[in-house]
């Protein structure tokens, strides 16, 4: 009987120091690691519509939950090993703010599930199996731009324009997909096209300046090594009195002329949804859809019009937003 009791108290003490140790071991708070690609004011306020959209639904960092923001300042190298911090410390979710950082995120885990934030075609990058239906453990938001509609803005501008000079980075899979699909709707609009690529920031300069002797309009798409040199770009535009049309919109306030853009805090909100339904257990990244804004706002930088001495037509600065 006292032998009894000896094992009784002993399997009581193990249990008691198991459930402890399980206790102090378990994750109380979710993880979320936020890896964007550079600093950049588009991509900036996708990140604050993530951190929004997770604050009012109730996941505060240091509080109910623990953000890891990183950001790669356009290195490859630590987008990688950004990537690899998030596994090791047992990421929840992860997100990936534009196409190199999804990437980087994709290599590091198959399994961990990873929202995308801001990538133009997911399907088209080999992120997802499709748009669709994205099959693996990646879903999240696109931010296509609606090119149609920014071509069109261009004819209404600039109705005499025949020739649109399209500058892009060719090392981007986003920007070749949106490049080519502005050259078909060009050509549909009955506009010529001039294509000149750049394969990083250095090029900018002097491509820019030989396209713009050759165009009577610039077209960028939501390229991010042309955003990181807009205004390189924009000085050589303005040198050659030719204006920018740009597809984001927060490009056109650093010095481009009009856009149909896309409202990137509005992107980074519905990010941030995504992020929240996977954390409250509601969305299977495999099974749930890439996303899409609705639609785009018309933005004028009227100054930059007036610079160039283009008259903006009125119907087109009633629709603008800006």
């Amino acid at each position: 009987m006292f032998g009894f009791i000896i094992c009784l108290v002993a399997l009581l003490t193990v249990a008691f120091f198991t459930t402890k140790t399980e206790t102090v071991t378990k994750k109380e708070k979710p993880m979320v690691g936020i890896l964007q690609l550079t600093s950049h004011p588009a991509l900036d306020l996708i990140y604050k519509g993530i951190v929004d959209e997770l604050n009012d639904a109730g996941y505060i960092d240091g509080e109910t939950m623990t953000l890891d923001f990183q950001n790669a300042q356009g290195d490859q190298s630590n987008l990688n090993s950004m990537s690899t911090r998030f596994v090791s410390r047992g990421a929840d979710v992860m997100v990936g703010i534009a196409t190199p950082s999804a990437q980087a995120l994709a290599n590091s885990s198959q399994d961990i599930p990873i929202v995308l934030g801001a990538v133009t075609d997911p399907e088209g990058s080999g992120l997802v199996k499709s748009n669709e239906a994205p099959g693996g453990n990646i879903t999240g938001v696109s931010d296509l731009t609606p090119i149609k509609e920014q071509f069109s803005l261009i004819k209404e501008i600039l109705p005499e324009a025949q020739t649109i000079g399209i500058l892009y980075s060719s090392s981007e899979d986003n920007s070749i997909v949106q490049a080519d699909q502005a050259i078909e709707i060009a050509e549909e609009m009955g506009l010529d096209t001039q294509v000149m690529t750049v394969s990083s920031t250095n090029d900018v300069a002097q491509v820019a300046s030989t396209l713009a002797a050759q165009v009577d309009a610039i077209w960028v798409p939501t390229d991010n090594t042309i955003a990181s040199a807009m205004n390189t770009l924009v000085s050589a535009a303005d040198s050659n009195l030719i204006p920018v049309f740009p597809a984001v919109d927060t490009m056109v306030e650093e010095g481009g002329l009009a856009t149909v853009g896309l409202d990137q805090y509005e992107l980074g909100r519905l990010t941030g949804e995504m992020v929240v339904a996977i954390l409250n257990g509601d969305a299977d990244p495999s099974t749930t859809p890439i996303r899409y804004l609705d639609q785009g706002n018309i933005i004028i930088n009227e100054e930059k019009a007036e610079q160039l001495g283009i008259t903006i037509p009125t119907q087109v600065l009633e629709k603008a937003k800006e």
